[in-house]
């Protein structure tokens, strides 16, 4: 039922062509489709789901602000690339919202998970954990940390991770196993460290 339901309904770039239109519920129905992703891709960049809802919310105004100029160029120019662009949007605004000063940590925060009868000792090794991958990421270059991000908490394909970075897709990949080798090399060290 799903595949005959997305195969009804309508492409991005028929939305982006029936916004420049003058249908305005056609930008909407693009809201609508990406809004999990943008939120996704937000909440490691900010310290809490009202924050990345804020900063979704900012990207999509943006967007909005841009469209009837970037839609009218890609008219003339070709396809739409609807989601790939709005993926650049929102990495910016992200980035800027970093560099400001709020909290790199939390841009690549895992997600909580609770255990139900986690013990006080298993609570604080968990909580050791995460904060070691945490920093782990941290210390990873800026493209390694931006394609890990983008397949790990997007969900991206390499395809759109590469089309959304202006890269190639095999540069997407090796940058994604670069970061996976250097994540596994630094935990690897610091299970070491640990050892008396």
């Amino acid at each position: 039922m799903r595949l005959a339901q997305a195969a009804t309904e309508p492409s991005d770039e028929a939305l982006c062509r029936a916004f420049l239109a003058g249908d305005e519920a056609a930008f909407g129905a693009l809201v609508d489709r990406h809004r999990a992703l943008v939120f996704s891709l937000m909440r490691r960049y900010a310290s809490s789901p009202e924050d990345a809802a804020d900063l979704a919310q900012q990207a999509f105004l943006r967007a909005l602000e841009a469209s009837n100029r970037v839609f009218s160029r890609w008219r003339l120019s070709g396809p739409m690339p609807f989601r790939a662009w709005l993926i650049r949007i929102a990495l910016n605004l992200a980035k800027n919202h970093a560099r400001q000063g709020r909290r790199w940590l939390r841009a690549v925060e895992l997600p909580e998970t609770e255990a139900p009868e986690e013990s006080a000792q298993e609570s604080l090794e968990r909580a050791e954990r995460e904060r070691a991958v945490r920093a782990a990421v941290l210390t990873l270059p800026r493209r390694q940390r931006e394609v890990l991000t983008l397949r790990v908490d997007a969900g991206l394909g390499f395809r759109d991770i590469a089309e959304s970075l202006g890269i190639t897709e095999t540069n997407a990949k090796v940058n994604f196993h670069h970061a996976v080798k250097r994540l596994r090399e630094h935990m690897a060290e610091s299970s070491e460290e640990e050892r008396p």
